[in-house]
């Protein structure tokens, strides 16, 4: 579909450009028209974060590997959606990155974490070492749903952006969790530590005022991901226009997932395919400069994205979406209402106001009590991971 030539000295790409088509393409919750905003899309893309191998970062846990290439692409791809969400967060879904251009310290902060290197919040030596308590060793390929566990539990320890990450199980989006979870009146523990914070607090989407304060409770921005299973060897062609369309809410973070021997991050669609960022090429990892500068170009793909057939997307994925305010969640909640109504589309996951009963009683599902949501997902997808094969180097 996409011959290329690379040189992994130089990183040189040459890809085919996005098709002269009438088709819109979508990015993230943005349509374009091909005919009459190319630059805007190329811009779109390249101002996403794009995480790819590195080679030669301090070891894994001191004595690790000193390089992702072969069993990190997963990981890549939950930094670049988690990327995502910190960049709408912090900087807003306008925000363009503009080679050689100063950007500002918002920007290095989101970036500074997802660095090659132990003590960055969503660094790779971070995933990896997370990664174990979910049962998989360093070094060991992972699938959507682990991704999204891991990314979870680190950014608890992310109090800049003081962020709700909810995993939706087994299919259903609970509206009332998300809401307990985002109201949450739990104050950000490193405020003191990180004062730009208290500039920017939301009250269900208002800023911050003293009146409110005390009347309404505090809306945590929502980062919320959906690992789904849309067929047993391939996807399920009554999924595909659902898919689409979530590339075209505003909430869209993209999806994680791939094709049998390698993970991508996908980040929209035009007509029949997908377009995504691919993490495969390995480059050597950046460290800040003189200046303590961090030079950032390498975190940006300069090229057209990659495309694929939608029909040769593995059918696990997650599904990232981030609502910043109440506002935003209530009108995705509307937006997913709307599309269980769309002829042809069939519903990839349930969105309900209350847990139903027979989710609360553990011997449905042969579990028990204290049984982690991390473990009650892997029993659900306990086969993902051999979906996927480890690329040979």
């Amino acid at each position: 579909l996409f011959p290329a030539t690379l040189t992994y000295d130089t990183l040189r790409f040459e890809y085919e450009d996005f098709p002269e088509t009438k088709e819109p393409v979508w990015i993230l919750g943005r349509k374009y028209s091909v005919f009459t905003e190319k630059e805007e899309i190329l811009l779109d893309v390249t101002s996403r974060l794009w995480f790819t191998y590195r080679k030669n970062f301090p070891a894994i846990g001191g004595t690790g590997p000193t390089s992702d290439t072969g069993w990190g692409c997963m990981l890549r791809c939950g930094q670049m959606i988690f990327a995502q969400a910190l960049v709408c967060r912090h900087l807003g879904r306008d925000w363009r990155w503009i080679k050689g251009k100063r950007q500002m310290d918002n920007y290095f902060n989101v970036l500074n974490a997802f660095i090659d290197k132990k003590d960055s919040y969503y660094s790779i030596h971070q995933i990896a070492q997370m990664g174990v308590g979910e049962g998989k060793s360093i070094g060991q390929w992972y699938g959507p749903n682990t991704v999204a566990q891991v990314l979870k539990k680190l950014a608890t320890f992310d109090t800049w952006s003081s962020l709700a990450v909810h995993i939706a199980m087994d299919n259903t989006v609970v509206m009332e969790e998300i809401r307990r979870l985002c109201q949450s009146h739990v104050p950000c523990a490193g405020a003191a530590a990180c004062p730009a914070l208290e500039s920017d607090v939301l009250y269900n989407g208002c800023p911050e005022d003293l009146g409110l304060r005390g009347r309404l409770p505090l809306w945590k921005p929502l980062v919320l991901l959906i690992p789904l299973r849309l067929g047993l060897t391939e996807i399920n062609e009554a999924y595909i226009e659902t898919l689409k369309h979530c590339f075209m809410m505003p909430q869209s973070l993209g999806v994680i997932g791939g094709k049998p021997n390698s993970a991508h991050y996908f980040i929209g669609y035009v007509g029949e395919e997908l377009i995504y960022l691919d993490p495969h090429t390995t480059q050597p990892a950046v460290e800040p400069g003189d200046s303590g500068c961090l030079p950032d170009e390498s975190f940006h793909c300069q090229h057209p994205p990659c495309r694929m057939s939608i029909a040769e997307l593995d059918p696990s994925i997650a599904v990232g979406f981030f609502c910043n305010t109440e506002a935003d969640f209530n009108d995705w909640c509307q937006q997913i209402k709307k599309l269980s109504l769309v002829r042809g589309a069939l519903p990839m996951f349930e969105l309900v106001e209350r847990q139903p009963s027979h989710f609360s009683n553990p011997d449905v599902l042969n579990l028990t009590p204290d049984s982690s949501d991390a473990d009650r997902l892997e029993r659900f997808f306990d086969s993902e991971d051999e979906d996927f094969e480890i690329l040979s180097l």
